[in-house]
């Protein structure tokens, strides 16, 4: 919700009432039965009619849906796309529906035998994965991309940091070259619906199980 009302001052939205938010993801809750659930909030500016213009006064809407989530089995296969994020969009750091690059970089990163695919931006710096947030691990300093490199705050990003910082892990938002997690030691994606998950291989080439990223797993774990 923090986020979300964020997004609604960058973007020039009403602000974001939070108790209807709330109150329509209860709802939503109600009608799922399954032991985990995933609810997308959404808010859009209403209807514009034709063209890019927004009407002098927005009406926006807010309306949530709910859906049974599993958590993934194993880790996963990351794949390097070609497909690249954009660092100089204001989008690429909102948590907004423009999801295409993101579906071509995963369906691209599927027709090669991966899970997920790893986004680098236009400066050729590992940026995220298609639906996640990226760390690696390196001579025990655990690394991920900074909000500069075209990168969205996930919510379960900012928990692995502070977990990261309370079991006294030495760790860095940087910039650095796709080609640096080639030597990484260990890599994993996070995000609300995935937790932690660990990465087994970074374009075919096999990393190994990593105790580090057992532990961040288990810190945030719900």
């Amino acid at each position: 919700l923090d986020r979300m009302a964020a997004g609604c001052a960058a973007l020039g939205l009403p602000p974001l009432d939070r108790t209807l938010a709330e109150r329509l993801t209860g709802d939503a809750l109600t009608v799922v039965a399954a032991p985990r659930a995933a609810v997308r909030l959404t808010l859009t500016a209403g209807s514009g009619g034709r063209g890019l213009d927004r009407p002098d006064a927005p009406e926006p809407r807010l309306f949530a849906t709910a859906a049974a989530s599993q958590l993934p089995s194993g880790p996963a296969r990351l794949i390097t796309s070609s497909v690249r994020r954009n660092e100089g969009s204001p989008a690429a750091r909102l948590k907004t529906l423009s999801y295409l690059d993101s579906v071509l970089a995963r369906r691209q990163a599927r027709e090669q035998g991966g899970d997920e695919a790893l986004m680098l931006n236009s400066r050729e710096e590992a940026a995220c994965a298609a639906a996640a947030n990226v760390f690696w691990v390196s001579e025990g300093r655990l690394l991920t991309p900074a909000l500069e490199c075209g990168v969205l705050a996930g919510t379960m990003r900012a928990r692995v940091l502070a977990a990261a910082g309370r079991l006294g892990v030495a760790v860095a938002e940087v910039q650095a070259p796709g080609q640096t997690l080639r030597g990484a030691d260990a890599i994993f994606l996070t995000n609300s619906l995935i937790g932690v998950r660990a990465v087994s291989s970074l374009d075919g080439v096999e990393l190994r199980p990593s105790a580090l990223v057992e532990q961040l797993a288990a810190a945030v774990a719900v």
